[in-house]
């Protein structure tokens, strides 16, 4: 198989299986409309699975055909880039997440691709110890909201990979985002310090009461989602008199 073979494939099933039913029942997940053909999860993943079942398709291959689809306006086809490209941790390389965090340029501007690439490929370069936490550093004052919001979101598994890391540095790391002014990099934050929560309460809990005054109410109440109603009520914002 060739990229252009494997692109011409994409391309086919998803004009094979457009809905327009589907077109607007999903695009009210999104805040901004989103170009799709309106395929159902069920079919994209059934179609990824095939796919990597063909001994033909190497990383190589993938990457390439990556290129190409992340250039397109369809979701679909973003999609269909990112999943093929997850699995292929073993190969990632550093010139492979410079290729990625330039996707966020193009195409990545919607929070369902940015988690794709923060839940399940970014992780990935942490595992195989391509990258550290500071690769990310240019990441935290992109001029992109979802670039911006995958730093926590991928943190979240950084977090879980080594119980010994420090969260109080990692917290402080993400402090630019406390402020940020989009909504869906506070929503991002959030989760991520939800999902600290979970392993570290005590740190965790020392963070959000020292900015609970100050940051949005959205990153308290994602952070603070499995708290007991009497934990939440520790992070009222105080009235500044």
């Amino acid at each position: 198989m060739t990229s252009t073979e494997l692109i011409k494939t994409i391309e086919e099933f998803c004009m094979l299986n457009t809905s327009e039913e589907n077109i607007l029942k999903y695009n009210r997940y999104f805040k901004e409309n989103v170009d799709m053909y309106g395929l159902t999860a069920p079919q994209i993943h059934g179609k990824v699975s095939e796919l990597k079942k063909n001994k033909g398709l190497t990383f190589d291959i993938v990457l390439e055909a990556a290129g190409v689809l992340i250039e397109r306006p369809k979701s679909e086809e973003v999609t269909f880039a990112l999943l093929l490209v997850n699995g292929f941790g073993k190969q990632f390389t550093k010139p492979v997440f410079r290729e990625i965090e330039r996707w966020y340029s193009i195409s990545i501007t919607n929070w369902a691709h940015a988690d794709t690439l923060g839940m399940l490929i970014l992780p990935d370069f942490f595992k195989y110890n391509i990258i550290n936490i500071n690769d990310f550093d240019s990441w935290l004052t992109s001029n992109y909201k979802f670039q911006r919001r995958s730093v926590p979101v991928a943190l979240i598994k950084y977090l879980k990979m080594n119980k010994t890391i420090n969260f109080t540095s990692v917290f402080e790391y993400v402090e630019p985002l406390l402020l940020d002014k989009d909504r869906e990099v506070h929503q991002g934050t959030g989760w991520f310090l939800r999902e600290a929560w979970k392993i570290k309460n005590k740190e965790t809990e020392m963070f959000l009461m020292k900015w609970k005054n100050e940051v949005p109410r959205l990153i308290i109440q994602y952070a603070t989602e499995k708290m007991s109603k009497e934990e939440k009520m520790n992070y009222k914002r105080v009235s500044q008199l």
